[in-house]
Protein backbone atom coordinates (compact mmCIF):
# COMPACT_ATOMS: atom_id res chain seq x y z
CA UNK A 1 0.00 0.00 0.00
CA UNK A 2 3.08 2.43 1.12
CA UNK A 3 4.37 1.62 -2.34
CA UNK A 4 1.07 2.56 -4.84
CA UNK A 5 1.30 6.08 -2.68
CA UNK A 6 4.30 6.54 -3.25
CA UNK A 7 4.35 5.61 -6.85
CA UNK A 8 0.77 7.89 -7.05
CA UNK A 9 1.98 10.79 -5.58
CA UNK A 10 5.32 10.28 -7.72
CA UNK A 11 3.67 10.77 -10.67
CA UNK A 12 4.83 14.34 -13.03
CA UNK A 13 1.14 15.58 -12.37
CA UNK A 14 1.56 16.16 -8.91
CA UNK A 15 5.20 18.59 -9.56
CA UNK A 16 3.72 20.41 -12.53
CA UNK A 17 3.59 24.13 -12.27
CA UNK A 18 0.25 23.98 -14.34
CA UNK A 19 -0.93 21.88 -11.36
CA UNK A 20 -0.01 23.98 -9.15
CA UNK A 21 -0.74 27.04 -10.51
CA UNK A 22 -4.36 26.29 -11.09
CA UNK A 23 -4.48 24.53 -7.15
CA UNK A 24 -3.79 28.01 -6.28
CA UNK A 25 -6.33 29.85 -8.72
CA UNK A 26 -8.99 27.68 -7.51
CA UNK A 27 -8.74 27.96 -3.64
CA UNK A 28 -9.20 31.60 -3.56
CA UNK A 29 -12.18 31.27 -6.27
CA UNK A 30 -13.66 28.75 -4.37
CA UNK A 31 -12.89 30.15 -0.81
CA UNK A 32 -14.29 33.98 -2.36
CA UNK A 33 -17.13 32.24 -3.51
CA UNK A 34 -18.32 30.63 -0.17
CA UNK A 35 -17.16 33.36 2.03
CA UNK A 36 -19.43 35.47 -0.44
CA UNK A 37 -21.99 36.65 2.47
CA UNK A 38 -19.77 36.48 5.30
CA UNK A 39 -16.92 38.81 4.59
CA UNK A 40 -16.65 40.42 7.38
CA UNK A 41 -12.77 41.54 7.05
CA UNK A 42 -13.05 42.63 3.46
CA UNK A 43 -15.77 45.06 4.54
CA UNK A 44 -13.46 46.51 7.09
CA UNK A 45 -10.78 46.88 4.20
CA UNK A 46 -13.05 48.23 1.98
CA UNK A 47 -14.79 50.88 3.95
CA UNK A 48 -11.13 51.84 5.22
CA UNK A 49 -11.18 53.64 1.09
CA UNK A 50 -14.75 54.84 1.79
CA UNK A 51 -14.38 56.31 4.84
CA UNK A 52 -11.41 57.89 3.84
CA UNK A 53 -13.25 59.55 0.71
CA UNK A 54 -15.93 61.04 2.89
CA UNK A 55 -13.26 62.17 5.53
CA UNK A 56 -14.57 60.63 8.21
CA UNK A 57 -12.56 58.34 10.99
CA UNK A 58 -10.86 55.57 9.65
CA UNK A 59 -10.73 54.43 13.64
CA UNK A 60 -13.89 54.38 15.07
CA UNK A 61 -16.27 51.35 15.57
CA UNK A 62 -19.29 51.44 12.38
CA UNK A 63 -21.27 48.61 13.67
CA UNK A 64 -24.16 49.24 11.56
CA UNK A 65 -21.25 48.43 8.66
CA UNK A 66 -19.27 45.54 9.94
CA UNK A 67 -17.93 43.79 13.16
CA UNK A 68 -14.64 45.22 14.88
CA UNK A 69 -12.70 47.70 14.31
CA UNK A 70 -10.07 48.84 11.65
CA UNK A 71 -6.01 48.97 12.39
CA UNK A 72 -4.62 49.29 9.08
CA UNK A 73 -2.54 52.41 8.40
CA UNK A 74 -4.31 55.27 6.34
CA UNK A 75 -1.81 54.16 3.21
CA UNK A 76 -4.30 50.72 2.77
CA UNK A 77 -6.73 53.52 1.47
CA UNK A 78 -5.21 53.34 -1.81
CA UNK A 79 -4.27 49.60 -1.79
CA UNK A 80 -7.71 48.41 -1.25
CA UNK A 81 -9.49 51.16 -3.50
CA UNK A 82 -9.61 49.34 -6.75
CA UNK A 83 -11.65 46.13 -4.59
CA UNK A 84 -13.35 48.82 -2.78
CA UNK A 85 -15.25 50.52 -5.60
CA UNK A 86 -16.10 47.31 -7.35
CA UNK A 87 -20.00 45.38 -6.55
CA UNK A 88 -19.15 43.55 -3.02
CA UNK A 89 -19.20 40.20 -4.86
CA UNK A 90 -17.09 40.71 -7.46
CA UNK A 91 -14.76 42.87 -5.19
CA UNK A 92 -14.49 40.24 -2.76
CA UNK A 93 -13.37 37.62 -5.18
CA UNK A 94 -11.15 39.31 -6.85
CA UNK A 95 -9.55 40.56 -3.36
CA UNK A 96 -8.71 36.75 -2.41
CA UNK A 97 -7.40 36.00 -5.77
CA UNK A 98 -4.85 39.26 -5.99
CA UNK A 99 -3.82 38.23 -2.62
CA UNK A 100 -3.30 34.74 -3.45
CA UNK A 101 -1.05 35.74 -6.75
CA UNK A 102 0.93 38.13 -4.95
CA UNK A 103 2.01 35.29 -2.80
CA UNK A 104 1.96 32.63 -5.46
CA UNK A 105 4.58 35.47 -7.62
CA UNK A 106 6.33 35.79 -4.81
CA UNK A 107 7.35 32.06 -4.25
CA UNK A 108 8.16 31.66 -7.57
CA UNK A 109 10.22 34.81 -7.87
CA UNK A 110 12.74 34.58 -4.41
CA UNK A 111 15.13 31.85 -5.93
CA UNK A 112 14.01 28.62 -4.58
CA UNK A 113 14.78 25.45 -5.98
CA UNK A 114 11.58 24.01 -8.46
CA UNK A 115 11.97 21.25 -5.05
CA UNK A 116 11.74 23.82 -2.46
CA UNK A 117 8.79 25.56 -4.43
CA UNK A 118 6.53 22.51 -4.79
CA UNK A 119 7.01 21.98 -1.64
CA UNK A 120 6.06 25.31 -0.20
CA UNK A 121 2.91 25.33 -2.19
CA UNK A 122 1.34 22.26 -1.22
CA UNK A 123 2.19 22.17 2.32
CA UNK A 124 0.76 25.96 2.74
CA UNK A 125 -2.10 25.00 0.86
CA UNK A 126 -4.55 24.24 3.35
CA UNK A 127 -3.10 27.09 5.70
CA UNK A 128 -3.75 29.81 2.96
CA UNK A 129 -7.24 28.30 2.50
CA UNK A 130 -7.55 29.37 6.13
CA UNK A 131 -6.28 32.72 5.38
CA UNK A 132 -8.70 33.05 2.08
CA UNK A 133 -11.77 32.34 4.20
CA UNK A 134 -10.86 34.98 6.15
CA UNK A 135 -10.31 37.47 3.62
CA UNK A 136 -6.44 38.10 5.79
CA UNK A 137 -4.15 40.41 3.96
CA UNK A 138 -1.62 38.40 5.75
CA UNK A 139 -1.29 36.51 2.77
CA UNK A 140 -0.18 39.38 1.43
CA UNK A 141 2.42 40.15 4.06
CA UNK A 142 4.17 36.61 3.78
CA UNK A 143 4.42 37.85 -0.35
CA UNK A 144 5.81 41.28 0.37
CA UNK A 145 8.55 39.59 3.21
CA UNK A 146 9.87 37.28 0.56
CA UNK A 147 9.29 40.40 -2.27
CA UNK A 148 11.88 42.44 0.25
CA UNK A 149 14.46 39.46 0.92
CA UNK A 150 14.40 38.41 -3.18
CA UNK A 151 14.94 42.36 -4.18
CA UNK A 152 18.05 42.57 -1.72
CA UNK A 153 18.99 38.97 -2.90
CA UNK A 154 18.95 40.26 -6.67
CA UNK A 155 20.38 43.76 -5.76
CA UNK A 156 17.29 45.85 -6.16
CA UNK A 157 17.44 47.67 -2.92
CA UNK A 158 15.26 50.56 -4.79
CA UNK A 159 12.13 47.92 -4.48
CA UNK A 160 13.44 45.88 -1.27
CA UNK A 161 13.00 49.43 -0.05
CA UNK A 162 9.52 49.70 -1.48
CA UNK A 163 7.75 46.41 -0.27
CA UNK A 164 9.39 47.16 3.48
CA UNK A 165 7.61 50.29 3.41
CA UNK A 166 4.70 49.19 1.60
CA UNK A 167 4.19 46.24 4.58
CA UNK A 168 5.22 48.90 7.45
CA UNK A 169 2.34 51.81 5.91
CA UNK A 170 0.02 49.03 6.29
CA UNK A 171 0.04 46.95 8.65
CA UNK A 172 3.21 47.99 10.39
CA UNK A 173 4.21 43.63 9.91
CA UNK A 174 6.37 44.80 6.95
CA UNK A 175 9.37 46.10 8.96
CA UNK A 176 10.74 43.03 9.29
CA UNK A 177 12.02 43.12 6.04
CA UNK A 178 14.79 45.34 7.35
CA UNK A 179 16.22 41.94 9.02
CA UNK A 180 17.77 41.67 5.72
CA UNK A 181 19.93 44.91 5.75
CA UNK A 182 22.79 43.20 6.50
CA UNK A 183 23.10 41.05 3.59
CA UNK A 184 22.42 43.95 0.94
CA UNK A 185 25.42 45.36 -1.13
CA UNK A 186 24.10 48.58 -1.20
CA UNK A 187 23.59 49.41 2.26
CA UNK A 188 23.33 53.19 1.55
CA UNK A 189 21.12 53.13 -1.46
CA UNK A 190 18.86 50.89 0.72
CA UNK A 191 18.92 53.46 3.51
CA UNK A 192 18.12 56.70 0.49
CA UNK A 193 15.46 54.37 -0.93
CA UNK A 194 13.76 53.47 2.28
CA UNK A 195 13.64 56.99 3.07
CA UNK A 196 12.40 58.08 -0.24
CA UNK A 197 9.35 55.38 0.07
CA UNK A 198 8.24 56.33 3.55
CA UNK A 199 7.66 60.00 2.44
CA UNK A 200 6.04 58.89 -0.78
CA UNK A 201 3.71 56.46 0.83
CA UNK A 202 3.03 59.08 4.03
CA UNK A 203 1.96 62.30 1.71
CA UNK A 204 0.35 60.15 -1.25
CA UNK A 205 -2.82 60.01 0.74
CA UNK A 206 -2.40 63.28 1.27
CA UNK A 207 -3.27 63.96 -2.09
CA UNK A 208 -6.58 62.72 -2.21
CA UNK A 209 -7.78 63.60 1.36
CA UNK A 210 -5.81 66.68 2.51
CA UNK A 211 -2.81 66.71 5.39
CA UNK A 212 -4.53 67.68 8.21
CA UNK A 213 -7.56 64.84 7.92
CA UNK A 214 -4.50 62.23 7.36
CA UNK A 215 -2.51 63.49 10.19
CA UNK A 216 -5.21 63.34 12.57
CA UNK A 217 -5.59 59.64 10.98
CA UNK A 218 -1.98 58.58 11.50
CA UNK A 219 -2.49 59.61 15.37
CA UNK A 220 -5.89 57.84 15.44
CA UNK A 221 -3.53 54.68 14.26
CA UNK A 222 -1.24 54.81 17.05
CA UNK A 223 -3.66 55.46 19.25
CA UNK A 224 -5.86 52.10 17.95
CA UNK A 225 -2.63 49.89 18.03
CA UNK A 226 -2.07 50.95 21.45
CA UNK A 227 -5.44 50.04 22.94
CA UNK A 228 -5.65 46.94 20.78
CA UNK A 229 -2.27 45.56 22.21
CA UNK A 230 -4.39 45.83 25.90
CA UNK A 231 -7.21 43.93 24.53
CA UNK A 232 -5.47 41.53 22.80
CA UNK A 233 -4.02 40.02 26.23
CA UNK A 234 -6.12 36.82 26.57
CA UNK A 235 -8.68 37.05 23.63
CA UNK A 236 -9.11 33.88 22.42
CA UNK A 237 -9.00 35.18 18.85
CA UNK A 238 -6.22 37.45 18.99
CA UNK A 239 -2.44 36.71 20.70
CA UNK A 240 -2.50 33.40 18.72
CA UNK A 241 1.48 33.62 19.60
CA UNK A 242 4.52 32.53 21.75
CA UNK A 243 3.58 35.84 24.05
CA UNK A 244 -0.34 34.72 24.15
CA UNK A 245 0.64 30.63 24.88
CA UNK A 246 2.30 32.00 27.40
CA UNK A 247 -0.30 34.33 28.90
CA UNK A 248 -3.19 32.53 28.59
CA UNK A 249 -1.78 29.19 29.97
CA UNK A 250 -0.23 31.31 32.84
CA UNK A 251 -3.22 33.08 33.26
CA UNK A 252 -1.20 36.31 35.22
CA UNK A 253 -1.93 39.45 33.71
CA UNK A 254 0.32 41.47 35.81
CA UNK A 255 4.14 40.69 33.91
CA UNK A 256 5.07 42.69 30.58
CA UNK A 257 5.21 41.23 27.21
CA UNK A 258 8.78 43.16 26.52
CA UNK A 259 10.86 40.75 28.30
CA UNK A 260 9.76 37.74 26.20
CA UNK A 261 10.23 39.97 22.98
CA UNK A 262 13.67 41.11 24.22
CA UNK A 263 14.66 37.30 24.96
CA UNK A 264 12.88 36.69 21.33
CA UNK A 265 15.16 38.78 19.61
CA UNK A 266 18.17 38.24 21.14
CA UNK A 267 17.97 34.81 19.91
CA UNK A 268 16.92 36.48 16.56
CA UNK A 269 19.82 37.89 16.36
CA UNK A 270 22.86 35.79 17.53
CA UNK A 271 23.08 34.44 13.47
CA UNK A 272 24.09 37.71 12.66
CA UNK A 273 27.23 37.20 14.71
CA UNK A 274 28.08 34.55 12.13
CA UNK A 275 29.40 36.02 9.27
CA UNK A 276 31.64 33.74 7.75
CA UNK A 277 27.57 32.09 6.85
CA UNK A 278 26.43 35.04 4.82
CA UNK A 279 27.50 33.87 1.55
CA UNK A 280 25.90 30.73 2.07
CA UNK A 281 22.13 30.81 0.62
CA UNK A 282 20.85 28.45 2.40
CA UNK A 283 21.80 30.21 5.85
CA UNK A 284 20.31 33.36 4.11
CA UNK A 285 16.90 31.60 3.42
CA UNK A 286 17.03 30.33 6.72
CA UNK A 287 16.84 33.77 8.04
CA UNK A 288 14.23 34.50 5.97
CA UNK A 289 12.41 31.50 7.42
CA UNK A 290 12.90 32.78 10.79
CA UNK A 291 11.87 35.96 10.21
CA UNK A 292 8.41 34.73 8.75
CA UNK A 293 7.99 32.40 11.99
CA UNK A 294 8.86 35.60 14.41
CA UNK A 295 6.76 37.89 12.95
CA UNK A 296 3.77 36.31 13.97
CA UNK A 297 5.16 34.16 17.34
CA UNK A 298 6.29 37.68 18.90
CA UNK A 299 3.27 40.04 18.02
CA UNK A 300 -0.09 40.20 20.72
CA UNK A 301 -2.16 40.73 17.23
CA UNK A 302 -1.42 37.32 15.66
CA UNK A 303 -4.71 35.53 14.70
CA UNK A 304 -5.13 32.15 13.52
CA UNK A 305 -6.11 32.82 10.44
CA UNK A 306 -2.78 34.66 9.39
CA UNK A 307 -0.36 31.93 10.14
CA UNK A 308 -0.23 31.60 6.39
CA UNK A 309 2.99 33.86 6.59
CA UNK A 310 4.63 31.86 9.26
CA UNK A 311 3.68 28.51 7.33
CA UNK A 312 5.60 29.96 4.66
CA UNK A 313 8.69 29.98 7.06
CA UNK A 314 8.21 26.14 7.93
CA UNK A 315 8.44 25.39 4.55
CA UNK A 316 11.59 27.38 3.70
CA UNK A 317 12.99 26.10 6.96
CA UNK A 318 12.23 22.69 6.09
CA UNK A 319 13.50 22.76 2.36
CA UNK A 320 16.91 25.13 3.15
CA UNK A 321 18.64 22.92 5.03
CA UNK A 322 22.19 21.96 2.98
CA UNK A 323 21.83 18.07 5.42
CA UNK A 324 19.45 15.76 5.49
CA UNK A 325 16.31 16.27 7.11
CA UNK A 326 15.81 13.95 10.48
CA UNK A 327 12.59 11.75 11.60
CA UNK A 328 12.06 14.20 14.31
CA UNK A 329 12.09 17.19 11.77
CA UNK A 330 10.04 15.37 10.15
CA UNK A 331 7.44 14.98 12.68
CA UNK A 332 7.91 17.79 13.46
CA UNK A 333 6.33 19.61 10.22
CA UNK A 334 3.54 16.64 10.71
CA UNK A 335 2.76 18.20 14.31
CA UNK A 336 2.65 21.65 12.39
CA UNK A 337 0.01 20.45 10.04
CA UNK A 338 -1.60 18.62 12.61
CA UNK A 339 -2.47 21.30 15.33
CA UNK A 340 -1.51 24.39 13.58
CA UNK A 341 -2.68 24.10 10.25
CA UNK A 342 -6.01 21.51 10.37
CA UNK A 343 -6.91 22.43 14.19
CA UNK A 344 -9.11 25.69 13.01
CA UNK A 345 -10.90 22.66 10.67
CA UNK A 346 -14.07 21.02 10.43
CA UNK A 347 -11.81 17.65 10.67
CA UNK A 348 -10.07 18.57 13.44
CA UNK A 349 -12.29 17.54 16.99
CA UNK A 350 -14.24 20.31 17.86
CA UNK A 351 -13.74 19.63 21.88
CA UNK A 352 -9.85 19.34 21.42
CA UNK A 353 -10.18 22.86 19.62
CA UNK A 354 -12.14 24.59 21.70
CA UNK A 355 -10.90 23.22 25.18
CA UNK A 356 -7.48 23.25 24.64
CA UNK A 357 -5.89 24.93 21.03
CA UNK A 358 -8.13 28.36 21.11
CA UNK A 359 -8.67 29.05 24.89
CA UNK A 360 -4.23 28.53 25.12
CA UNK A 361 -3.36 29.91 22.24
CA UNK A 362 -1.90 26.13 21.46
CA UNK A 363 -1.68 27.00 17.22
CA UNK A 364 1.61 28.58 18.11
CA UNK A 365 3.36 25.83 19.94
CA UNK A 366 4.65 23.77 16.74
CA UNK A 367 5.69 26.86 15.27
CA UNK A 368 7.33 28.17 18.47
CA UNK A 369 9.41 24.78 18.73
CA UNK A 370 10.42 24.70 15.03
CA UNK A 371 11.97 28.23 15.46
CA UNK A 372 13.55 27.20 18.50
CA UNK A 373 15.45 24.53 16.25
CA UNK A 374 15.95 26.93 13.87
CA UNK A 375 17.64 28.86 16.11
CA UNK A 376 19.54 26.61 17.52
CA UNK A 377 20.90 25.04 13.66
CA UNK A 378 21.51 29.16 12.97
CA UNK A 379 24.45 28.86 15.89
CA UNK A 380 25.89 25.72 14.98
CA UNK A 381 25.32 24.03 11.93
CA UNK A 382 27.56 25.10 8.64
CA UNK A 383 25.25 25.96 5.56
CA UNK A 384 28.43 25.48 3.44
CA UNK A 385 28.09 23.34 0.45
CA UNK A 386 28.91 23.41 -3.28
CA UNK A 387 25.08 24.66 -4.65
CA UNK A 388 24.46 26.50 -1.48
CA UNK A 389 27.26 29.30 -2.27
CA UNK A 390 27.23 31.79 -4.48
Amino acid sequence: MMERCKAFFSKPFWSDDRTLLGLWLLLPIIGGLVKLNKCNNFLIFKYVFWHAWNGTSLYAPYPEEYHDVNHYGPFFSIVVAPFAVLPQYLGVLLWVVALTMFLYVAIRQSQFTKYQRIFILWFCAHELLTGIFMQQFNIAIAAIILLSYYCIEKEQDFWAAFFIMLGTFVKLYGIVGLAFFFFSKHKGKLILSLVFWAVVMFVAPMVFHGSNYLIGQYQEWYESLSSKNAENMFSTTTNVSILGMIRKISQCATYSDIWIILAGLVMFAIPYLRLSQYKNIAFRQTLLASVLMFVVLFSTGSESSGYITPFVGLAVWYTAAPWQRTKWDIALMVFAFILSSMSPSDLFPAYIRNTWVKPYALKALPVALIWLKLCYEMYVKDYATENTKI
